[in-house]
């Protein structure tokens, strides 16, 4: 099979990135002086030393600002460059710029900020909320009345779980080079998922017209959400210099500014209350999630409902109240991270499950087979449960890892050692696939066949390593009937393809591999009615196939010595468009927000991980041994490509839920800063893993395909629940604690019996 010509350049390290791109004459660089502390105001900045360092040293504030100095989307509340005061540490205040790095980052150094008056941050979640800062109003999901099933409950057990942020860590840094032209717009070479996204605030910023400012983006070395709002801060700033200097700016964050600068994914503080009858069937479940959204809004409006549609998880709950609020921090703005919300809520409901399994005596996996969502079902904000593979998936995982006789061996290994303890966890996963905004979910895409039988293909798509690019290029060669080497995926502009939502919710191929797919039937039935004209043939009898145009014949193809590149010479020289727009908008879709009730996806993803684990009881050090995932992929796109997907999301959340420990001081400042004092996960962490497809037809999507990009995070949560139970067959007298990342520090204090949250 062909592959993706961007996986070998990636190997041969020739894939051209934004730091890449060879520099223009007379480029400048730009550095940034940034807030001291996590909250305070100030009176002026003070430049002259700054400024007398070299002569090509410019410095701009937000009086330099043309347009409105204003990043915010959902909310007005995110300033691009500070006026008076700042709300977190790292907040931009001024913009620098000089012929070359090393001079802007000196000159930066030298600017002071004067009238400094430090004021009391406040980093918690929980007191925020106590103070009335919060964002917009709280929102709740409800069904069935939770309060009387609570009195009718064998065992009702309520208590808190925490999740930490976590870093994106992805391999380029944040980045833009910014080109005035001169028509008086910008053109932008911008690391974004969202180009569009990028168009719309520069022209804000600058006061122009969207139809000015070009973004182009071929390629991210990574992004996991860290690229779809906070991509914007550093192509408005680039441009804002090349506006005002009339000469190329380039931006680029180092790995140290970029986890100093950058939001990450939300901390959560969550409390909940579950009740069960006596054979662990859950009757009702209550749970309130607040939400450590940072010092501005960003994407948090949009966050905050995937964590409620996904507060049930995997499960069938009669009685359901969940409610979420975003709560203001004098913390960096926390953004859109794989997941988006999904995971924070997931594992509340696995910590009340656990919770409840020990209160009853059970196994939680008793309790989670028990409950598993059915076809017929409906979810707690009011969609229909359709075409689901919960219980198919936990059987098939459950029989995958011998679950059973797993568990059988694990209590008899604990029972004859002391200083070794194994655990296990289940985590069955139900996601939904959809912008949870109706409005998100559409996107066009540009295709053009030349004179010599190749395709150019234009989408909003964005390759950030996930291979959708790979995705689109079989897509349109199966629709048009030709060799994947004849089609080219071009770079995502904005002046291509217009008006395009963020590659993001695992919806990129969804989207844009549809509205590919329907240009490519427009140019497909122009050609076929044309070459059927020409032969004098049915045109229902005439496909391409293989880069030849064939008659179909019942089950049989038959010749008729014509090549998809002689159909495409004879509509040019028949003067036959071949360029088409195809657009796409996921039907089906509604949701009242006032309600709360709707079918706000397309449809979902199933799956089931099973993950073990051994202890060290002494050092409180442990390792996981295996993992075991069955995923459900529809009919896979490409295997080798959704592989990649499983096992890298897989380690991504494996490392949120155990390792990666985002640490902020008390003063806010974030402590885990480099990659000495913040751990991700290498090979040496992740467990042997064996991952099996369920691959069943899905007709809501292109080529009977699902979205596999966030789901497969979730079955981290496992690991965290595996270490747990190792830590109770240890210390069986003590009380169980939900503060994820489960770290060897969390583990060894409570072997020590030391509070470990």
């Amino acid at each position: 099979m062909t592959r993706n010509p961007d996986a070998v350049f990636n190997v041969l390290g020739k894939t051209l990135y934004v730091d890449d791109i060879a520099e223009s004459a007379g480029v400048l660089h730009c550095a940034l002086v940034t807030s001291p502390s996590a909250r305070g105001t100030y009176v002026s900045l003070e430049t002259a030393a700054a400024l007398a360092l070299h002569p090509s040293v410019r410095i701009f504030s937000a009086t330099d600002i043309p347009g409105e100095n204003q990043l915010g989307t959902a909310v007005m509340d995110e300033p691009l460059l500070a006026e008076g005061s700042w709300e977190y540490r790292g907040q931009s205040i001024a913009l620098v710029v000089a012929c070359s790095r090393s001079i802007a980052r000196k000159a930066a150094s030298l600017v002071r900020i004067t009238g400094i008056k430090e004021l009391k941050p406040v980093l918690d979640p929980r007191e925020a909320f106590q103070n009335g800062d919060i964002i917009l109003s709280s929102r709740t999901q409800r069904v069935g009345d939770t309060q009387a099933a609570f009195a009718d409950c064998a065992i009702v057990v309520s208590g808190r779980a925490d999740s930490g942020g976590q870093e994106h860590m992805y391999l380029e840094t944040q980045g833009a080079l910014a080109f005035p032209e001169d028509s008086g717009g910008m053109r932008i070479v911008s690391g974004t998922q969202s180009p569009s996204g990028i168009q719309k605030i520069v022209a804000r910023i600058l006061g122009l017209p969207m139809h000015l400012i070009e973004v182009e983006t071929r390629r991210l070395g990574g992004a996991f959400g860290g690229k779809e709002d906070q991509a914007s801060p550093w192509a408005a700033l680039a441009a804002l210099a090349a506006f005002h200097t009339g000469k190329p700016v380039k931006l680029y964050l180092n790995r140290h500014d970029d986890m100093f600068m950058t939001g990450k994914r939300h901390p959560y503080s969550s409390d909940f209350k579950i009740g069960l009858s006596s054979d662990g069937m859950i009757l009702a479940y209550e749970a309130d999630f607040y939400q450590n959204s940072g010092a501005a809004t960003d994407l948090s409006p949009a966050i905050l409902p995937r964590t409620l549609f996904h507060a049930a998880g995997a499960y069938h709950i009669p009685n359901v109240r969940v409610t979420g609020t975003m709560c203001r921090t004098n913390l960096v703005p926390f953004t859109a991270f794989r997941g988006f919300g999904g995971p924070q809520g997931l594992f509340v409901i696995e910590s009340a499950i656990y919770e409840g399994a020990l209160a009853l005596g059970m196994d939680p996996s008793v309790i989670q087979k028990k409950n598993l969502l059915a076809s017929g079902d409906t979810f707690h904000y009011g969609m229909p449960v359709t075409d689901c593979h919960a219980s198919e998936t936990f059987e098939r995982c459950a029989q995958k890892a011998g679950l059973h006789d797993l568990q059988v061996a694990q209590a008899d290994f604990n029972r004859k050692n002391r200083a070794f303890k194994k655990g296990s966890a289940v985590f069955p996963l139900c996601f939904g696939i959809s912008f949870t905004k109706e409005m998100m979910n559409q996107g066009g895409a540009l295709v053009h066949i030349y004179t010599d039988g190749s395709v150019g293909v234009s989408t909003g798509a964005v390759e950030m390593g996930q291979g959708v690019g790979r995705k689109i290029v079989l897509i349109v060669a199966h629709a048009l009937g030709v060799a994947e080497e004849k089609v080219r995926i071009e770079a995502t502009r904005t002046s291509s393809v217009a008006n395009t939502m963020p590659t993001a919710a695992s919806t990129g191929t969804d989207i844009n591999g549809m509205a590919a797919l329907v240009a490519c039937e427009q140019l497909l039935e122009r050609l076929l009615r044309l070459s059927a004209q020409k032969l004098g043939l049915p045109q229902k009898s005439l496909v391409f196939k293989n880069g030849f145009l064939l008659v179909k014949e019942g089950d049989t193809f038959r010749e008729t010595g014509k090549t998809f590149t002689d159909a495409v010479r004879l509509a040019h020289e028949s003067r036959v468009d071949l360029s088409s727009h195809g657009f796409y908008a996921t039907p089906g879709l509604f949701y009242d927000s006032v309600a709360e009730k709707g079918s706000p996806f397309c449809y979902h993803v199933y799956g089931c991980a099973v993950i073990t684990a051994t202890l060290d009881v002494v050092h409180g050090t442990y390792a996981f041994d295996e993992a075991y995932i069955v995923h459900d992929t529809g009919i896979s796109l490409d295997r080798l490509v959704d592989m990649g997907q499983v096992e890298g999301a897989f380690a991504q959340g494996l490392g949120w839920a155990a390792l990666e420990d985002l640490k902020f001081d008390d003063s806010g400042k974030l402590a885990s800063d480099t990659l000495s004092t913040y751990k991700v996960p290498d090979n040496a962490f992740i467990p042997e893993l064996r991952v099996e497809f369920y691959e069943r037809a899905n007709p809501l999507a292109v080529s009977n395909s699902k979205g596999v990009g966030e789901p497969p995070l979730m079955y981290g949560i496992a690991g965290y629940f595996a270490v747990l139970s190792a830590l109770k067959a240890a210390r069986p007298e003590r009380r169980a604690f939900y503060d994820l990342p489960m770290t060897a520090e969390k583990a060894l204090a409570f072997l020590m019996e030391e509070d470990p949250c």
